[in-house]
């Protein structure tokens, strides 16, 4: 389904990606597990082919296709897409409306999405996609559009991010509805706990795949080495707003 092969991203002399490998088989959920700042978010934003991300050198298989010069734009016809770390707010646009334009005139039913990830559709379509709503509020309804859209492949970047413990669980049951449904996952993340969804996982550090396998062994290589990492002490920030 994807695969990377020696990708490289660097702002000025500083290394952000280093000769990253990676394969995600169709159908699966992949996670990336690491601590912020480690290249995370900009590997999911060279995936996705957001401006001012091109890599140095390297290539993006995607479906058989060669996708490593591909736009934005491209890449969502052909089935990739995005959930932000930040989900992105629209003045004037309601939820419904929203979640209908993320359906593309398919058959969806996106009122059970969005109880399903504990929000009540009776309250929620028609408020305004703004910044009234939470962050917590904004990435469910958010995951509930991707669950809609149906792409072949979800890049999800922190989906947890803003979400408590008790939702936790609910979050991941729908990340695995969505699976099911079809699509295959990319799950970024820092928490170990919803690592355990995925069938396989691969730690990043300082722009570095270290280690790719089963979850349970990825989370433990992660608490043993990565944690505490000196590499982490100045990382990278990555910052998206001013792409949106």
């Amino acid at each position: 389904m994807l695969k990377l092969q020696n990708l490289k991203y660097e702002i000025g002399t500083r290394q952000i990606l280093d000769d990253v490998n990676l394969q995600v088989t169709n159908g699966e959920i992949h996670a990336i597990l690491g601590q912020n700042g480690t290249g995370k978010s900009t590997l999911g934003a060279i995936l996705m082919g957001l401006s001012g991300y091109q890599i140095k050198s390297g290539q993006i298989i995607f479906d058989g296709q060669d996708i490593t010069t591909w736009t934005i734009s491209q890449r969502a016809q052909f089935g990739l897409t995005l959930g932000w770390q930040r989900p992105v707010s629209f003045e004037g646009i309601t939820v419904e409306r929203y979640l209908q334009i993320a359906a593309r005139g398919k058959n969806s039913d996106y009122r059970s999405y969005l109880f399903l990830l504990g929000l009540d559709p009776d309250t929620y379509l028609s408020r305004n996609l703004d910044n009234q709503l939470s962050g917590g509020e904004q990435k469910r309804i958010e995951l509930a559009a991707i669950w809609a859209m149906n792409p072949k492949l979800a890049i999800l970047d922190e989906p947890d991010s803003g979400i408590d413990a008790l939702s936790l669980e609910r979050i991941a049951s729908v990340i695995q509805k969505i699976r099911a449904n079809g699509t295959t996952i990319i799950l970024i993340t820092h928490r170990e706990e919803i690592v355990n969804i995925a069938d396989r996982a691969s730690s990043l550090c300082a722009g570095r795949i270290l280690r790719t396998g089963a979850p349970p062994q990825i989370i433990r290589f992660y608490q043993n080495h990565c944690r505490d990492c000196a590499h982490v002490n100045q990382p990278y920030e990555e910052n998206f707003d001013e792409l949106r």
